[in-house]
């Protein structure tokens, strides 16, 4: 059975960065997409990022295109979400998620994805 922990989160003033981790238990990450969502209280899940299987390409939600940047490290089965120019619009539980299929797209759909992590919090302060 494979598990995410997502780690990093906190609380950061507006402009500041901060750096999500996503480790993978029970399989490796080695072939499989891996994508960033996020989600405010009272509002809808939203996608944030998403790397291909052998990280060559990514894609970005258009409101945090050129802020955030998603990489992987496979040899340590792990996925980070780098966040700079922080705004308070960005505060919600962050999730990282992965798919079954070995060599499947990296999405931007939520119901493409079959393993979801618990979430960490981050809150941007004004």
């Amino acid at each position: 059975q494979m598990q995410l922990v997502e780690s990093g989160g906190g609380l950061v003033q507006a402009g500041g960065s901060l750096r999500l981790s996503c480790a993978a238990s029970g399989r490796t990450f080695s072939g499989y997409p891996v994508a960033w969502f996020r989600q405010a209280p009272g509002q809808e899940r939203e996608f944030v990022a998403a790397i291909t299987w052998n990280g060559v390409s990514t894609n970005y939600a258009h409101s945090v295109t050129g802020r955030f940047a998603i990489s992987r490290d496979n040899t340590k089965n792990t996925v980070y979400l780098q966040m700079n120019s922080l705004k308070p619009e960005d505060t919600a539980v962050y999730y990282c998620a992965t798919r079954w299929n070995l060599y499947s797209a990296a999405t931007s759909y939520g119901r493409d994805y079959d393993y979801w992590g618990q979430g960490t919090q981050v809150t941007v302060s004004s």
